[in-house]
């Protein structure tokens, strides 16, 4: 989440930290080793698992501790390039993250793991690669980036903005964005730090043919900021819109839009928007045991469609 709050820290916050905690306690030094991330890291993830990913063993970090660790994401699609991605062991923050998270008043939650969300939007963006053809598309949110880097290595977009509002998740999509540059072609890809309550400061503002997001809807300090954000942000001139991914969650999606049409957008709302995910999901509702936990309007990312 990108948002800058004055809530000092939230109570998501401490959560993540108590398990943080906790996880080390249990951990002796042995277990951060090469073999037991292997193991974390392959463990059975509750998700939709559209881009199946692999730890690169070659490329665990050593020097964070083993805390980071290269993914091998292998997309669906035939032809397509391998993504590596950098990123965390699966909730592997630390109290040096919280650190920063004070310091620049942003969340952790792009360093816990791999949203479910992201994954559906990723998948969707391939599957859907005419809609980004030589255009100028920013993700807002990104965490790791998957999405992003997906758009920059299949679709020919002229242009991919990776962006997230916490510096710490910037300075990894960097990183992936150099392991990856051979597979983006013409495609010119960066990263930003982008707060949705500051003035945009990037020479972006009114630029952008489509903007993606997953997942960033929860947080209702945020929507208005967020709502801003996606107005600023999208071309005035010609066709544009923002395709965003996210569930339900009690009424914060619905209080989302409120702020979407208070700021003179537009949007729908779309259930059904890919066989593939809807087959899936339809799976999970039934009792597929593989996300035993999974619930409807908690878990399914609706798709969003908002434009000026």
């Amino acid at each position: 989440m990108e948002a800058k709050t004055n809530t000092k820290p939230s109570s998501l916050r401490w959560a993540i930290l108590r398990q943080a905690l906790l996880r080390k306690t249990r951990e002796s030094p042995d277990n951060q080793s090469p073999s037991a991330i292997k193991r974390i890291s392959r463990k059975t993830h509750q998700g939709f698992n559209f881009i199946p990913g692999q730890v690169v063993e070659d490329h665990v970090n050593e020097e964070s501790n083993f805390r980071d660790v290269c993914i091998c994401y292998t997309l669906p699609v035939d032809g397509s390039p391998k993504i590596l991605v950098k990123q965390r062991v699966n909730k592997g923050v630390d109290l040096s993250d919280f650190e920063v998270s004070d310091r620049y008043n942003v969340d952790n939650t792009g360093l816990v793991c791999q949203w479910p969300s992201e994954d559906v939007l990723a998948y969707f963006c391939l599957s859907h690669a005419d809609m980004f053809r030589s255009k100028r598309v920013i993700e807002l949110g990104s965490g790791y980036g998957l999405a992003g880097l997906v758009i920059a290595a299949t679709t020919e977009a002229l242009e991919v903005v990776i962006s997230d509002g916490n510096p710490v998740v910037v300075d990894y999509i960097q990183h992936s964005i150099d392991a990856n540059s051979t597979a983006f072609g013409n495609t010119k890809v960066k990263t930003v730090t982008l707060h949705w309550d500051e003035e945009v400061t990037y020479n972006i503002s009114n630029t952008f043919d489509v903007i993606v997001a997953s997942d960033c809807t929860f947080f209702k300090e945020f929507h208005n900021a967020l709502a801003c954000t996606v107005k600023l942000l999208l071309k005035n001139v010609g066709r544009s819109e923002a395709i965003f991914f996210s569930p339900k969650r009690g009424d914060s999606l619905d209080k989302f839009l409120e702020k979407i049409e208070e700021n003179g957008l537009h949007f729908s709302i779309t259930e059904n928007y890919d066989s593939e995910v809807w087959k899936r999901h339809q799976g999970f509702v039934a009792g597929d045991d593989t996300w035993p936990s999974y619930e409807k309007h908690h878990c399914y990312p609706l798709m969003v469609r908002i434009t000026l």
